[in-house]
């Protein structure tokens, strides 16, 4: 569940050099109900509430001193999707935001391939269709410079 997951990634975020939140478990989940309901002819109507915000709760911790952390994260969009990864960016107050429009022919979901633009303080890549291993070593290669520039900082 979000919960189990979001417990799972919190609670060893402090030991971690770098979290990668490539996947949710979902935004929403289905509120339970107090009793079993019972099956009639009537449409059944369910309320949705809205499952823990891990990403955004990082980095909450980070800004707190909890973890140091370099943090990444995804935002699949349909339509332009870098306006969102910026808003995103700042707002949860991460490193790195993949942004990606998940309705484009060869990206997203249930392809090999994907077209992503990489979002940072330090400005924003836009990546060319390409296979998704071509685009994760793109990922890491950026990650792996937000790491030297935090060593390089701390070694003054």
């Amino acid at each position: 569940s979000a919960g189990e997951m979001r417990e799972a990634v919190v609670s060893r975020a402090g030991a971690a050099d770098v979290v990668i939140m490539a996947a949710a478990v979902a935004d929403y989940a289905p509120e339970p109900a107090s009793r079993k309901i019972p099956k009639d002819d009537e449409e059944l109507v369910l309320r949705m509430r809205r499952t823990p915000d891990i990403l955004g709760e990082l980095g909450t911790l980070r800004r707190e001193g909890r973890t140091a952390a370099i943090l990444v994260g995804f935002a699949a969009e349909t339509g332009d999707p870098v306006p969102r990864a910026r808003e995103k960016r700042q707002r949860k107050g991460v490193d790195l935001i993949v942004a990606n429009d998940v309705s484009r022919p060869g990206a997203g979901f249930d392809v090999d391939t994907n077209e992503v633009t990489l979002v940072g303080e330090d400005g924003e890549d836009a990546l060319p269709l390409q296979s998704k291993a071509r685009v994760a070593s793109a990922i890491l290669d950026r990650v792996e410079a937000l790491l030297a520039r935090r060593e390089a900082g701390h070694a003054r």
